[in-house]
């Protein structure tokens, strides 16, 4: 195994030049192996991009906020939505903070400004440290056999699941605890709170890793950019993989219905 960790990746999906990229950050795992369902459930609709992160032990949100506009700048895009999943919201903000990328609008996906139980997240780093590689690999494998019978319909999704099992490394669980780290100590509610472009929330029902009904509360009491929060019944935390169909569709209604607004000049409140 090597100690180096990997790069910040970039990759851009064909999609209508018309409509704004939608550039996806992923959760805690790091990469693409979870939105495999919700990318084809796109059928180009959008310009789709996603950021795999570098299994880095030391970066900061800031570090990963200016490794993220390096690789847009690279790629040629200076503006777009963003839509964060979990650990991935946090850094929106940070990017949103800096100024330089043009932020259209942002979704969060099981995503938060401060994590309503941050203690659990500290726990959870701990948890982290304590359980070895080869124990948190049976307990995905588990998780892999009652996904092929639960997301029969949609086998790219259980291709996705089994190829971010095979993906998981030593060094990779080290960089999930650095991030739950990260999480445990990030708070960007003066951030949010002065936001003045779109924001939309998006949840699965079941979701006890971060409870939608304490950010949902805080957003609609501090967040004036806050448009809708749509929570699908049938979801969980993963609600881009667990709901691949339902959460494309409804990332394309708010991007599109923005997108429209703002060239006829109209506002969407």
């Amino acid at each position: 195994m090597s100690s180096v960790p990997e790069r910040l990746h970039l990759r851009l999906y064909s999609g209508p030049d018309s409509l704004p990229p939608l550039i996806y950050f992923p959760g805690l795992h790091g990469d693409w192996t979870l939105i495999g369902g919700f990318r084809q459930c796109l059928a180009q609709r959008l310009r789709f991009a996603e950021v795999t992160y570098p299994r880095t032990l030391s970066w900061s949100l800031e570090d990963y906020a200016a490794g993220l506009e390096e690789a847009l700048f690279a790629r040629g895009l200076q503006r777009g939505w963003l839509l964060g999943e979990s650990f991935g919201s946090q850094l929106i903000w940070p990017l949103v903070a800096r100024g330089r990328f043009l932020v259209e609008g942002i979704i969060l996906a099981g995503g938060f400004v401060r994590h309503p139980m941050r203690w659990a997240a500290q726990v959870a780093e701990r948890v982290c440290d304590g359980v070895s590689l080869t124990l948190l690999t049976r307990l995905m494998f588990g998780y892999a056999k009652v996904s092929r019978y639960r997301f029969r319909k949609f086998p790219d999704t259980r291709a996705s699941i089994e190829e971010f099992i095979a993906r998981r490394t030593e060094l990779d669980r080290q960089a999930a605890k650095h991030r739950l780290r990260l999480v445990a100590q990030s708070d960007f509610c003066s951030t949010a709170s002065a936001l003045r472009i779109p924001l939309y929330g998006l949840t699965g029902l079941l979701d006890p890793i971060v409870p939608w009904i304490f950010v949902r509360r805080w957003l609609k009491k501090h967040c004036v950019a806050l448009r809708e929060y749509k929570i699908i019944g049938y979801a969980d935390h993963n609600v881009l993989g667990t709901a691949p169909k339902a959460s494309a569709d409804q990332v394309v209604r708010w991007v599109a219905a923005n997108h429209r607004a703002r060239n006829s000049g109209m506002a969407i409140l």
